[in-house]
């Protein structure tokens, strides 16, 4: 099944100079790239994209990260995209992440993790909608 997803190329990713790297790897997965844009986001922005976890205690610094800098945010295209950009990412905690995926072989942070990923086909409709209204 063809899906579209959100990703978000954080800010720790850009400061890395990771951009090209962490696309050549959904490219070679076979994913096909919908939109790209390079930008920098406010509070407002952030507290948006994250909604769910707004009020959770450990958001603030989440949030302070997220505005730190410019991101890449991109739309992906393939089948399943969904579950397979989340496999190329690996787990959340860099630490934690198996060799061999994005996290896994470039972090070693939980909090700065270099990429986002829509969880599902609902948070990816809603988070397209946010990032890229004209898609």
């Amino acid at each position: 099944m063809t899906q579209r997803t959100l990703v978000l190329i954080k800010p720790d990713a850009v400061r890395r100079g990771l951009v090209g790297e962490v696309l050549s790897r959904y490219e070679a997965k076979g994913l096909s790239l919908v939109a790209m844009e390079l930008r920098s986001i406010d509070e407002q922005m952030a507290d948006a994209h994250y909604a769910e976890h707004v009020e959770q205690p450990w958001y603030p610094p989440l949030r302070e990260f997220a505005v730190s800098g410019p991101l890449v945010a991109l739309v992906l295209e393939g089948d399943e995209a969904i579950a397979v950009v989340r496999s190329l990412n690996g787990a959340t905690d860099g630490r934690a992440a198996a060799p061999g995926t994005i996290r896994g072989d470039l972090s070693l942070s939980n909090r700065e993790n270099l990429v986002h990923a829509s969880d599902s086909e609902e948070s990816a409709a809603r988070e397209m909608a946010l990032w890229f209204p004209e898609l």
